[in-house]
Parts: structure tokens; C-alpha cells; sequence
């Protein structure tokens, strides 16, 4: 019973632990206006966050920063602390105009559906922070007694988590925005409803 006990303590330990961050979550919004669907969606399209030389009509974005504590163990280095700080922002549309039914609904339903689907971006950001945070916490680089290598070993893992989370991403528009996709409906639906 006791070492039951103990064991249920150090899980739940180990869980706060790995749980003692919380991503800080904000939104950024930019006016539109317009009495139709399709006048808001025109002034999306000329006031929308930029990606490239398009603009889009939401963006979720991320700042990420680290507290790192390496620690010479023998001849190796270890991290031993490894915590983010993660920001991330939500760039959505802010309707400036009063609709009234059945345009109103139209829009409430619009920018739900457009929140949502940021949010599935946001999670896939705080995805990959709990898997750099997995990976990196504990990791040890032999013969590096001055803690220079262990920092190139840990930025190219990072690159690679980094890199699969923006495929991820971009799997998941992919999905959303071609014919019949969620977002693409959200816009049909919007514009022109028939």
C-alpha cells in the first residue's frame, strides 16, 4: 500500500511537472466591415493579415522562449531545466458594421468556425512545445564537460520539430481550404448561402 502510494505521488508529480506552463493565448483583431457576406469578405481580403504576398483571412502566430539550465554531470552535459514561455496569437477579423438577421448569424457562425479552426493551429503549436520539452529535459551530450555541443545537438532537434508542426499545419489547411473543406464551406455558407 505504501509503495502504491508513493508511486501515485511521483506520477502525479511528474505530471505537474511536465504541466507547470500554460500557453498565453491573445487576439489581435483587424476591422472589417461590409453589409453582405460578400462585402465583409471583400474587406477581409483587403485588410487581412499578410502571409507572403496574399493576405488570409486569420493567422495564428507564436512567440517562444525557453529558461534552460545545463548541468556538467562527469564529462557529459545534461539539461536539467528546460521551461517555455509561449505566446500565441490569434489574428482575426473584428466586424465594425451592426448586422441584423439573417446576416447576423451568417457572421456569428462565419467567425466561429474561423476561431476554431486557428485554435486547431494553436494546439498544434502547444503540441509541439510539450514534445520539445519532452525530448530536451534530460538530454545528455557525452564528452562536452563545457556545455558548447550539447546546444547545436539540441537546435537541430528543435529544427525538425519545428518543421514537422509547420507540415502539420499545412497538411491540416490543405484539408480545411480545398473544395468541401470546413473553411471553404464557412465561406460559401457565408458569402452566398442558398
Amino acid at each position: 500500500m505504501r509503495m502504491t502510494s508513493f508511486l501515485i505521488g511521483l506520477f502525479l508529480a511528474t505530471g505537474a511537472m511536465a504541466q507547470d506552463w500554460q500557453a498565453v493565448e491573445r487576439v489581435e483583431p483587424y476591422s472589417v466591415q461590409g453589409a453582405t457576406g460578400l462585402d465583409i469578405y471583400r474587406s477581409i481580403g483587403e485588410r487581412g493579415p499578410k502571409l507572403g504576398v496574399a493576405r488570409v483571412i486569420a493567422h495564428t502566430g507564436f512567440k517562444l522562449t525557453w529558461t534552460r539550465e545545463y548541468e556538467r554531470q562527469g564529462n557529459a552535459c545534461v539539461i536539467t531545466v528546460n521551461k517555455p514561455k509561449l505566446i500565441i496569437t490569434y489574428t482575426l477579423p473584428q466586424l465594425k458594421t451592426k448586422l441584423s438577421e439573417p446576416m447576423k448569424s451568417r457572421w456569428d457562425t462565419f467567425i466561429a468556425g474561423v476561431t476554431a479552426h486557428e485554435k486547431i493551429h494553436g494546439d498544434f503549436i502547444k503540441d509541439m512545445v510539450k514534445e520539445i520539452e519532452a525530448m530536451s529535459v534530460g538530454m545528455r551530450v557525452e564528452d562536452d564537460p563545457a556545455c558548447k555541443k550539447i546546444r547545436p545537438a539540441l537546435q537541430a532537434r528543435l529544427g525538425e520539430l519545428s518543421q514537422a508542426q509547420r507540415a502539420r499545419s499545412r497538411d491540416f489547411d490543405k484539408v480545411e481550404m480545398s473544395e468541401g473543406g470546413n473553411v471553404h464551406q464557412l465561406i460559401l455558407q457565408f458569402v452566398d448561402p442558398r
